[in-house]
């Protein structure tokens, strides 16, 4: 179980490595909400995501001498620059309907990536299979403590930027697939900001999480593929993941596909960041779902193809 003094080593070990990204805000954004916006831009991070996060962390606490991962391509990218920055090899278990920048960059880190059909092949078992047969140790994309530690070092910076803001109060949105991000900031807010709620994002069709926190149990996702928010697409909430976010996220966000295309415009608009669909979701909430007091939302991938961006700023 990941607890606070998991994720105060997890910042230990990050220091110097991964960025202290910032804290964006625009009068524009807040017009169009209707109260203060705020967005973590976490799209800055090392390889374009905060998943950079949890692999160091969990590379580096666990030293092993290769891994494995599966991910359809932040994680991957993730595991990848921190396998390399150890000095490890890394083989990386993609989703063959990823976007291709993120198979082209996971490759360029150095991994060896292998291909599967979300639909018709079990990445579990591929991954089960190739961790026995290599001896890699597999590095989970949510479902792993060392990982949820690793990404709840965002909340520690949310609630040490939200305070020198002068920010005392917030609503903390997150896009959400399995769960680590969410959790390991939801375990971070409610040591360091406990006035502060998390709410976890998703698209519509693929809002395992919200179902989850109204029916107070795990339900899974009717299909695997078959949304542009590729990052955050997953069966079900994490089996460790689920019981911090039951305890402590507040209702779960769901945006249409238009709303994300929409706040992945507005952020390269009017911050001039770039956010990938499934990174633009909790930006989506917080700008077109209605609240009251400021909002924090985090922009937690800006790893999309060129393509898709021209679709994004034409809509």
């Amino acid at each position: 179980m990941t607890s606070i003094a998991m994720i105060e080593a997890a910042a230990e070990r990050l220091a110097g490595h991964a960025r202290r990204t910032p804290l964006l805000s625009s009068p524009f954004l807040d017009e169009i909400a209707g109260r203060p916006v705020f967005v973590k831009a976490e799209c800055l991070q090392h390889t374009g995501s905060f998943k950079f996060r949890g692999a160091f962390n969990a590379i580096s606490a666990l030293a092993p001498d290769g891994v494995i991962a599966f991910s359809s391509g932040n994680h991957a990218q993730g595991v990848a620059l921190s396998a390399r920055m150890k000095g490890i090899p890394s083989v990386i278990i993609m989703p063959s309907d990823a976007p291709v920048i993120k198979i082209d960059n996971t490759r360029a880190l150095g991994a060896e990536v292998i291909l599967y059909d979300r639909e018709g092949e079990d990445r579990d078992e591929i991954g089960a299979r190739l961790s026995a047969e290599r001896g890699l140790t597999l590095i989970k994309p949510f479902d792993m403590a060392e990982v949820i530690a690793g990404q709840g070092t965002t909340g520690l910076e949310i609630a040490e930027q939200a305070a020198e803001a002068g920010i005392s109060q917030a609503q903390v949105i997150v896009p959400c697939g399995g769960g680590g991000l969410s959790a390991g900031v939801a375990l971070a807010l409610e040591a360091r900001a406990p006035q502060m709620r998390l709410h976890p994002a998703e698209p519509e069709g693929f809002d395992d999480v919200a179902r989850s926190l109204m029916a107070g149990a795990i339900q899974r996702n009717n299909r695997q593929s078959g949304s542009i928010c590729d990052a955050i697409i997953t069966p079900q909430p994490g089996n460790l993941t689920w019981p911090v976010l039951h305890r402590l996220a507040g209702p779960g966000q769901v945006v249409s596909e238009g709303e994300a295309l929409r706040a992945m415009a507005l952020a390269f608009d009017r911050l001039r960041i770039v956010v990938e669909p499934g990174g633009a979701v909790a930006l989506a909430a917080a700008l077109f779902r209605p609240g009251e007091g400021p909002v924090i939302a985090v922009a937690s991938g800006g790893n999309v193809d060129r393509a898709m961006m021209v679709r994004a700023l034409g809509a």
